[in-house]
């Protein structure tokens, strides 16, 4: 099965666990398995969730703004937020 590669930006749903359904951002990448993400709530950027990438599914491809900011020494909560509510709202426009 041939999966889109999650990067750092990446936009991904939760598929298992206490949080599945949930929408986060991809802050780093652990190891070929694991990432951390971060929903700017609950998992903040400063204590991302460790998850294992079998358990995430990709929703949208990553940013180059919030790519690059991550890169380049990271965002603040409030721009996670904004950013994953900017995305929820572009999906429900489009369908």
């Amino acid at each position: 099965m041939n999966r889109p590669p999650v990067r750092i930006g990446s936009i991904v749903l939760s598929r298992a666990g206490r949080d599945e359904g949930r929408q986060f951002v991809v802050i780093a990448e652990v190891d070929t398995e694991y990432v951390l993400i971060s929903d700017g709530r609950t998992h903040k950027v400063e204590k991302p969730k460790k998850k294992k990438l079998k358990h995430l599914k990709l929703v949208r491809e990553p940013a180059p703004e919030i790519s690059e900011r991550l890169l380049q020494g990271g965002v603040e909560n409030h721009e996670v937020r904004k950013w994953l509510s900017d995305k929820e709202e572009e999906r429900f426009v489009q369908i």
